[in-house]
């Protein structure tokens, strides 16, 4: 029953509300850089007075609640001036700003140069951002500007091996990181067997990498998620720019549909180093090449509704004497539909397609081969801005999948090869998420969410039944593991659900402000992998399969922690960043010895189920302004695999001991700095030393009918020599003539200053001289000189 005491309670909270409510107004609009309209994402605003802030989604869309009267608004990105100006709200109002690069001056407001804060105002940690600009001025092999490599140089990353654009992320696998291309997937992100990353810099916008307190709107893989999004295109006027270097040239251009509401963006790269090839005889029908395009169209329907169509499609294509051909690539598409349902709700709804082919001939034999994975994924994503110290996102996405693991045909009519079509399969993964960042007070914010995924193994399939549903059996006389004979089969018809996941995925962040400049913070997050990628070698090669999770193979669950410390220095000209975590896997698949991958339509009788974990401290120091500004990075970890017996009788992987896995590396140094000397040069230069990967070493041999065979031991318990190259660059910008609107600079960069030859591997052999046993070190780059020239017009 309601007493008169308790409603008249309720009506003074309520008037307490209602008048809290009309004592603040929603500020809320876009913000864009000035030349070309391009929505801008991770603006901070900031109301120093007040202590409150925010910053623009992947939409340059921003809202805050802030109480009426006059207040001080502070805007900021790095690589823009920052703008300071004084405002009055007397009612919630749409404020759309303008942001110009650092060089050019704006007459209406006060401008300071941007500096590269550590950000101690949000629960945001273990998340690396990194500009375009800063990109381009990295020396890089054969001066191609790679998005992949440049992530090498963050603490907590480390490279795949030489020569290769796979990355790992805190000891994970490179196929546990989600990589997205305007939310479409990318499952191969390498050119030319990993030369080459498949991102032309010139149409990317932003990129993101996140290796820890992962939002749940991410969901699918174990390590990281890196996070790219393409230029929209200019909407003021026609521009081009691209770029001619040695093996390969790229061309942009961009403009408005209708101006200020529409906009186009195509961009196109090729590679042409394989013509030299045909200069010589003995390679005149060898190729080697890649090419790929990337397209983007935006629209302004009014001030509330836009829509993108953004799209990309890659090739390589390698052959040898046209008695070999291989053919791989990505390709995505995307529309998008923006709607602001008001000044607080914000909304985005994603229909995508992504591909990735695989093709390979083999003319010398009589076949070809194709194989791929295919998804169909759509996402509806709702960011609410309900006050200025609450905020919820919240969405939904279900993704259908399409698995190839492999299409064989005769490549000739007199060819002994017969067709054969390894079993397709397929499967749906629908997801439901919601997170809020919540202030708490001046200090303390918190940012928990929560992510239910589903996965459905469907038919069309064949699948195979075992006795005691092990498709893994040990034999106890040889002490080996072996492949285990199907008792029995059963045909799944189309979309019958033959296994069936769920899981719940929370998510914690927790941040402490100390003070303006300093702050502690912690996170959890749980993230499930239901794709397992079946691979011989521990770095991504085009020949990889995908594959779902299904009765034998189970999906990877990763939970990881994390502590930081976070500090800007003499106000924000230096920045210092400390992390340590500890993350563990289950169901991270091992492989029996032996293992035969290639085409295997029973690979759950050479795959076991194991666990991973990796720990490790990170340090990031920074100098973001003077000439001179760049950081270093330290990371000291630790990455394991461990996949034990089943029974005690059996012996596991290493006898069900802890090892190494292929992803270990203890120290990882990264050096990295940029010089600006006067308007014509600028100066860059990287220095990496990580020590080396973990290998499996032979430590014996016996003979066998006059051939020594070499024996192996224990994997992983011998490690490459240690991996480190400098490299240079210097770019030179000639002066402009101002009647002309060419832009031009040329640079000059040295991969690998000092020479030093870097293991890819090492081999073992018998001298066939001598007789003796040697070792053989493959190297891929020793010094690389290269010069490129980049215009804009």
């Amino acid at each position: 029953m309601i007493t008169k005491k308790s409603f008249f309670l309720f009506i003074v909270l309520f008037i307490s509300i209602t008048t809290f409510a009309q004592d603040k107004f929603t500020l809320s609009g876009i913000i864009t850089d000035a030349k070309n309209n391009e929505t801008l994402i991770g603006v901070n605003l900031y109301f120093p007075d007040l202590k409150i802030g925010t910053t623009t989604n992947e939409y340059g869309f921003y809202s805050i609640s802030v109480p009426k009267g006059d207040q001080n608004l502070s805007i900021s990105y790095i690589g823009y001036q920052s703008i300071q100006k004084n405002i009055s709200l007397t009612k919630s109002s749409k404020m759309n700003w303008a942001l110009t690069e650092n060089g050019e001056m704006l007459n209406e407001v006060v401008v300071s140069d941007t500096k590269g804060r550590a950000n101690t105002r949000t629960p945001e940690m273990s998340v690396n951002k990194l500009s375009i600009s800063a990109i381009k001025k990295m020396p890089v092999v054969l001066g191609e500007v790679d998005v992949i490599k440049s992530i090498l140089l963050l603490p907590g990353v480390t490279n795949a091996g030489e020569g290769a654009s796979g990355f790992n992320v805190r000891g994970g696998g490179a196929d546990q990181n989600l990589i997205l291309l305007d939310e479409a997937t990318i499952y191969n992100s390498s050119h030319v067997f990993g030369f080459f990353s498949v991102f032309n810099p010139d149409a990317i916008k932003d990129l993101k990498l996140y290796k820890g307190g992962i939002p749940a709107r991410f969901g699918g893989r174990a390590s990281s998620v890196l996070d790219i999004y393409q230029k929209d295109g200019n909407s003021n006027e026609f521009h081009m720019n691209g770029g001619i270097g040695l093996i390969s040239s790229r061309l942009l251009a961009e403009g408005p549909i209708v101006k200020d509401r529409g906009s186009f963006l195509i961009g196109g790269r090729a590679s042409y180093a394989h013509l030299f090839l045909k200069l010589s005889e003995d390679q005149k029908n060898n190729s080697a090449y890649f090419y790929d395009l990337n397209t983007k169209l935006s629209y302004k329907i009014n001030d509330n509704n836009n829509i993108y169509l953004s799209g990309y499609f890659g090739r390589d294509v390698f052959a040898i004497n046209k008695s070999f051909s291989n053919i791989y690539g990505n390709s995505t598409l995307n529309l998008r539909w923006n709607h602001l349902f008001s000044d607080k709700l914000f909304s985005n709804l994603s229909l995508i397609y992504s591909d990735y082919y695989y093709g390979l001939d083999l003319d010398f034999i009589g076949f070809n081969w194709d194989s791929g994975i295919k998804n169909y994924n759509i996402k509806y994503d709702f960011k609410n801005y309900i006050s200025d110290n609450f905020k919820l996102n919240y969405g939904a996405n279900a993704i259908y999948y399409n698995f190839n693991p492999g299409t064989i045909k005769p490549s000739e009519a007199g060819s002994g090869i017969n067709p054969d079509q390894l079993d397709r399969k397929y499967a749906f993964e629908p997801s439901l998420y919601i997170e809020a960042e919540n202030k708490l007070n001046k200090k303390l914010t918190v940012a928990y969410g929560l992510r239910y995924s589903m996965f459905y193994r469907l038919g069309n399939s064949t699948i195979n039944f075992y006795e005691n549903n092990n498709p893994v059996i040990f034999n106890p006389v040889f002490q080996i593991y072996e492949k285990a004979t199907p008792t029995s089969t059963k045909y799944y018809s189309k979309n019958k659900t033959i296994k069936s996941f769920d899981n719940f995925e929370p998510r914690f962040a927790v941040s402490y402000q100390l003070n303006e400049d300093q702050a502690i913070k912690a996170s959890y997050n749980r993230m499930l992998q239901y794709l397992q990628l079946i691979s011989n070698t521990s770095s991504p090669t085009p020949l990889d399969v995908w594959m779902p999770s299904d009765n034998y193979i189970k999906p990877q669950i990763a939970d990881q922690i994390a502590l930081g410390y976070f500090k800007n220095i003499r106000n924000g000209d230096y920045s210092l960043e400390i992390e340590t975590y500890y993350k563990k896997i289950q169901n991270r698949m091992d492989y029996i010895d032996g293992a035969d991958l290639i085409a295997n339509e029973a690979i759950e009788q050479v795959v076991l189920n194991g666990r991973m974990r990796s720990y490790g401290l990170e340090l990031m120091l920074k100098k973001n302004e003077g000439r001179l500004n760049g950081w270093i990075s330290y990371t000291l970890s630790k990455s394991e695999q461990q996949t034990p017996g089943r029974i005690p009788e059996e012996t596991g992987i290493n006898y069900g001991e802890w090892y190494n896995s292929a992803y270990d590396k203890t120290h990882n140094l990264a050096i990295t700095s940029a010089y600006h000397l006067n308007d014509k040069w600028d100066f860059g230069a990287n220095f990496a030393l990580q020590s080396g990967q973990p290998v499996t070493y032979p430590d014996g041999k016996y003979n066998y009918l006059g051939v020594d065979v070499p024996s192996y031991g224990l994997r992983n318990r011998n490690r490459l020599p240690a991996y480190h190259h400098l490299d240079i660059s210097a770019t030179l910008t000639p002066t402009r003539n101002k009647n002309r609107n060419w832009k031009g600079e040329w640079v000059f960069s040295i991969y690998n200053l000092y020479n030093r030859q870097n293991a890819a591997s090492i081999n073992f052999r018998q001298n066939e001289d001598t007789a003796a046993n040697e070792a053989v070190k493959t190297s891929i780059f020793g010094i690389v000189p290269a010069v490129s020239y980049n215009f804009k017009f």
